[in-house]
């Protein structure tokens, strides 16, 4: 198979992109990368309605503002009318040391546009904190 002239100007630019280092400054941040991880394998526990996992793997802060009842009360109430989970797609990964109602710390807001059998368009933001032990945990959960 033959190449065009412009296919061969593009693996040439491609290559180039490659060479001084643009395409490795698309790699993600290994924090992001670990963050979202954290959030998704807990998304997946409220997926399946398992409220009493999903609370378990919850930092200090959420276990602190809500009991395991009365999340597990919430999930059903907010997320079983949803319906199963169809699609949900990361939109945007924000780092930040503070916001309004938490004590200073490292803090990260995953917002998710998802999609749900009963409900077609909505949206999912988890708010993790990185704790004393190294590792991320959900403290906060909001769907709209």
């Amino acid at each position: 198979m033959r190449m065009t002239r412009r296919q061969a100007l593009l693996v040439v630019i491609a290559g180039c992109l490659s060479a001084t280092g643009v395409g490795s400054a698309l790699a993600q941040d290994p924090r992001a990368t670990a963050a979202q991880k954290e959030a998704r394998s807990w998304l997946a526990l409220t997926d399946r309605g398992d409220a009493l996992a999903s609370w378990s793997a919850t930092g200090k802060q959420f276990q602190n503002a809500i009991s395991a009842d009365k999340w597990a009360d919430s999930l059903k109430q907010v997320r079983a009318p949803l319906g199963a989970l169809v699609e949900r797609t990361l939109l945007s990964t924000q780092f930040t040391t503070s916001f309004q109602g938490a004590p200073d710390g490292d803090y990260v807001l995953l917002v998710f546009r998802s999609s749900f059998v009963k409900k077609i368009a909505s949206g999912e933001t988890v708010t993790l904190e990185h704790e004393a032990d190294g590792a991320w945990r959900v403290i906060g959960y909001f769907i709209r």
